[in-house]
């Protein structure tokens, strides 16, 4: 069986172009398994003028992860025969400018490897090529570098990383299934952002009165800046890698 998975250089060059003049225009956006990180979260309901909260009752399903015992949002499909995308139409994505990570990447992969003893991250970059798609036969020739920053992937790259870390902290410090309020707290904090900042912020706000200083301004945390501030929350409340340290 032919290996779709083709590994690139960052520096190696290939050729893609989707748009509605390719054959297969949107064949892609159907019948998937599209897992949403939590800056994809972000990004979607942000551009969608929606909360969080609403954003997930409409267009997601929740699960466990099997080998994390974390929850695990994915998009939810339409109920039609076609498994189409919620937000794809005919003439494309309706949520283009915030579309999640995986969708920016294809048709490359990314992978990372952790060094043991520095940390450093490493990317592993590779080639899709699935029968139906006909992208490669358009396009000038590019490398994985200008793809990343043609399609602005980086920024989508250094969020998800962060929740890599934290998954790692997870197996390391914490494996097997968490408790079923340890889960409700890292949903919320992760991917019900809005529901996080009510709750999060009272709780500073409470610190910071007793403390004779001025609370937080709801605000004036950038969504993105909270989402940071959840992980690290989610990390010393659950996944503390020093037990020394007291857990709030």
């Amino acid at each position: 069986m032919h290996d779709p998975l083709t590994p690139l250089a960052k520096n190696q060059t290939f050729c893609f172009s989707c748009s509605p003049e390719v054959a297969c225009f949107n064949a892609c956006c159907r019948d998937l398994n599209q897992v949403l990180t939590p800056y994809d979260v972000l990004c979607l309901k942000r551009f969608l003028n929606m909360s969080s909260g609403d954003f997930l009752d409409a267009y997601t399903n929740v699960s466990t992860g099997p080998g994390t015992g974390l929850p695990v949002v994915s998009l939810r499909f339409e109920d039609a025969a076609d498994l189409a995308c919620p937000f794809v139409s005919d003439a494309g994505c309706r949520v283009y400018p915030a579309r999640p990570a995986s969708c920016r990447t294809y048709p490359l992969a990314r992978g990372v490897s952790r060094h043991r003893g520095t940390g450093d991250l490493t990317e592993h970059w590779a080639l899709i090529r699935e029968p139906h798609c006909r992208g490669f036969r358009n396009g000038r020739p590019q490398t994985v570098a200008e793809w990343i920053d043609d399609q602005q992937i980086a920024e989508h790259n250094r969020m998800n990383d962060m929740m890599l870390e934290l998954i790692s902290l997870k197996n390391r410090f914490r494996p097997g299934p968490l408790m079923p309020a340890e889960k409700n707290h890292v949903y919320t904090a992760l991917y019900d952002l809005d529901r996080f900042r009510d709750d999060w912020l009272k709780k500073e706000g409470h610190m910071a009165t007793a403390a004779g200083v001025r609370p937080p301004d709801r605000d004036q945390i950038e969504d993105k800046d909270l989402l940071v501030a959840a992980m690290d929350w989610i990390r010393d409340r659950l996944f503390n890698p020093n037990p020394e340290k007291p857990q709030p």
